[in-house]
């Protein structure tokens, strides 16, 4: 795993809770879920790969 995946997803984390408090304090509160949720979403997929390899070498370790 990179280093590189730790600091995209700390610059989206830091990039969404800007917009979300800048869309909240102008009275778009569903735009501010919507953008939160969004953020969570882009994290996950980029996320999703090493989860399932952390699962494939947890099997192999087990299976032997």
């Amino acid at each position: 795993m990179s280093i590189h995946i730790i600091y995209k997803i700390a610059a989206v984390g830091i990039l969404i809770s800007i917009l979300s408090q800048v869309l909240k304090h102008s009275g778009r509160d569903e735009q501010a879920f919507l953008v939160s949720l969004a953020g969570l979403i882009l994290v996950l997929l980029w996320i999703v790969p090493y989860i399932y390899e952390l699962f494939q070498t947890v099997e192999r370790m087990f299976s032997l």
